[in-house]
Parts: C-alpha cells; sequence; structure tokens
C-alpha cells in the first residue's frame, strides 16, 4: 500500500470526518475520501463506516491510525535528530509568534537578526494558534502565555502589564462627558466589562465584540470607544492614550520557546538568545513603566 495514505486516515479519525481533515491537510474533501479508500482497497477492509453524521472508524480503522501515529512520531523524531546535528549558523529557521506582536514589537528585532547572521533564511509565521514544534511546523514560538506548553523549553523574557486605551480623540470627549458613558469594546476572548472600570464609569456599556487584537487596535484608533491592550502595544502607539483614573491590569508573560531536541542547533541558539535579549531590554515598555 501507500503508507501516504495513512495520513489521510489518520487526521479524519483525530478530527472526526472528512471536513476537518481536508482542512488540516489542506486538501478538498475527494482526494480524502479517495486515499481512505485507496487505504482500504489495499488493506481489504472497511476503516470507516459511512453514516448520515460522517465517517465514524472502525476497529480496524482505529488500528490503521495508531500506526499512522507511530510513524507520524517516528519521521518528527528523526527530522528532529538530522536537524539536531546541524553546526552551521545557516539555513531556514522558522519562527511563530503572533502577527499583531510580530507588527508592533517584533519585526525589527527580526530585521536586526537577519542582518547579524544573512545566511540564516528566517520564515515569519504571524499565528496565535499553537504550532506544533514537536513536527516542525516551527522551529521557535514565541508566546504570551502564563502557562506555556510544558513539552517545549524556553525562557520567560517579559512579565507584562495591560492597561485601558482609547483614542487620543475620544479621552479628551470621555473627560468632559459628565455622565461618564464609557463605550466598551469587547475582545471576545476576555472577561466583559472590567470591575476596575465600573467602578470608575458605572455608566460604561459594551458597544461592540470584536475577536482578533488587530481588528481591535484599528477600532481604537477610530475612536470608538476603549478596551483592554498590554501596554506594549497600546504605550507605543502615539494615536492611543490611557483612560485617566485607572490602574494597570495582569497580563500574559512573553516565552521564548523551542523543542528539547532542537535548542542546542546552533543557528536555532543564536535565534533564541538574540531574541530574549532583545525583548528583555523592552522589560519596562511590557510592564506600563516606559511612560
Amino acid at each position: 500500500m501507500d503508507w501516504g495514505d495513512l495520513k489521510y486516515v489518520l487526521e479524519t479519525v483525530r478530527h472526526g470526518g472528512l471536513s476537518g481533515a481536508a482542512r488540516a491537510l489542506g486538501v478538498n474533501h475527494a482526494t480524502v475520501a479517495r486515499r481512505i479508500a485507496a487505504a482500504e482497497t489495499a488493506l481489504g477492509t472497511p476503516l470507516f463506516d459511512r453514516r448520515p453524521s460522517g465517517y465514524v472508524p472502525t476497529m480496524a480503522g482505529r488500528d490503521a491510525a495508531r500506526t499512522a501515529e507511530a510513524f507520524e512520531a517516528e519521521h518528527a523524531g528523526l527530522a528532529r535528530a538530522i536537524a539536531a546535528r546541524d553546526v552551521a549558523l545557516s539555513g531556514p529557521l522558522t519562527v511563530t509568534a503572533p502577527h499583531l506582536m510580530v507588527h508592533s514589537v517584533l519585526a525589527p528585532i527580526f530585521g536586526a537578526f537577519a542582518k547579524a547572521h544573512p545566511e540564516i533564511e528566517l520564515t515569519i509565521l504571524g499565528a496565535i494558534e499553537t504550532l506544533n514544534l514537536a513536527e516542525r511546523e516551527a522551529d521557535v514560538a514565541i508566546r504570551i502565555s502564563d502557562a506555556p506548553n510544558p513539552d517545549l523549553v524556553g525562557r520567560q523574557v517579559a512579565t507584562q502589564k495591560s492597561a485601558i486605551y482609547a483614542s487620543k480623540a475620544y479621552v479628551e470627549t470621555l473627560s468632559s462627558d459628565p455622565d461618564r458613558k464609557l463605550h466598551w469594546l469587547r475582545f471576545l476572548h476576555w472577561q466583559p466589562i472590567p470591575k476596575d472600570v465600573l467602578a470608575i464609569y458605572p455608566a460604561a456599556r459594551t458597544v461592540m465584540n470584536l475577536d482578533d487584537m488587530v481588528a481591535m487596535m484599528g477600532a481604537l484608533r477610530a475612536g470608538l470607544g476603549a478596551s483592554r491592550a498590554p501596554c506594549i502595544l497600546g504605550d507605543g502607539d502615539p494615536e492611543l492614550a490611557r483612560v485617566p483614573g485607572l490602574p494597570l491590569m495582569p497580563y500574559p508573560s512573553i516565552w521564548v520557546l523551542t523543542h528539547a531536541d532542537l535548542r542546542a542547533v546552533p543557528r536555532i541558539s543564536a535565534f533564541t538568545e538574540f531574541i530574549s535579549s532583545s525583548l528583555r531590554k523592552k522589560r519596562a515598555a511590557f510592564a506600563g513603566e516606559a511612560i
């Protein structure tokens, strides 16, 4: 059989159907169905029951998925072992980091590293979702978290604080409003209006919900209302100001992480040292103490 077909079986089991497998593999439904059918023909047994609710793995299908998972782990281990033998300060290096942080903080640092190490080819994946460093989807992850993945190694390079920000024009309007009717922009992944805000602005109300921090920063700049943002972003934006009378608030820390098998690879260790040192220099800005 074509052992590559087992990958399609595994992802269909993992994601509970063809749709999830197709998204994970970057192909269409028909391709997933065709590769599963090929695996079933080669093995001579059904791997899934086709039901109205979707593909449900048979016992043979679960066995095939476990075998595929073992192949996947062996392949990833081999890739890491080979990468760990690489002693040159050259070659590809893939870094994942939140796209807003790349835009506002990291881009100049990446540029300085690329200038210092022109033989290293950087690929930057602007993402907040977790990538699998064990599978070499990325070599280094820069993450905002209070509980980073325990399977990775690295360091906390900065603690963070957040504050309530709005456009400078909105802050001026708010200061002249006797009713203190603050318009709140809620980030969907956070709590509703914080108690500290309601204590000072009891008439505050949510006027918009957003699920993306890039969109949130744009809404703040447009003067649509106020919201919480990390100090490194809010204080660094010339169009924004802190809403007066409100305290700093906790915010998850900055981590630089990699896989244990890769931390000694020269280009990876050079990058993690460079980025960690650069971010540590910004500790006051991350903590909201730079203004």
